[in-house]
């Protein structure tokens, strides 16, 4: 067996939708923008083993500030408006290894 992990990195998208009326993160479109993730990264062909899984999560407990994803192993939080804000996650972080500040929580 060997040590390296399977995968890079998990991008886990928080996609609860509570059922009290609370704000939740799949209320806020976070499966379009789980799937815009995930088309990206694979035409960037970082998909696939060793590389970066995108990944559907129940609640994260953090939905009062989302919709969030999660960046895995760094553990760095973010939130998110729409496809522009999924794109430079990508491009910024996943990508170019940088924080994206702006949209950090």
């Amino acid at each position: 067996m060997s040590d390296a992990p399977y995968f890079e990195r998990h991008v886990f998208f928080c996609m609860n939708k509570r059922e009290d009326g609370r704000n939740s993160c799949g209320d806020h479109g976070a499966d379009k923008a789980q799937k815009h993730c995930k088309r990206r990264i694979k035409d960037l062909g970082m998909s696939g083993a060793g590389k970066i899984r995108i990944n559907q999560a129940g609640c994260l407990d953090r939905c009062e500030e989302g919709p969030v994803l999660v960046i895995y192993p760094e553990g760095t939080w973010y939130t998110y408006v729409d496809n522009s804000d999924i794109d430079d996650i990508i491009d910024t972080h996943l990508v170019g290894g940088k924080v994206v500040e702006r949209l950090k929580i």
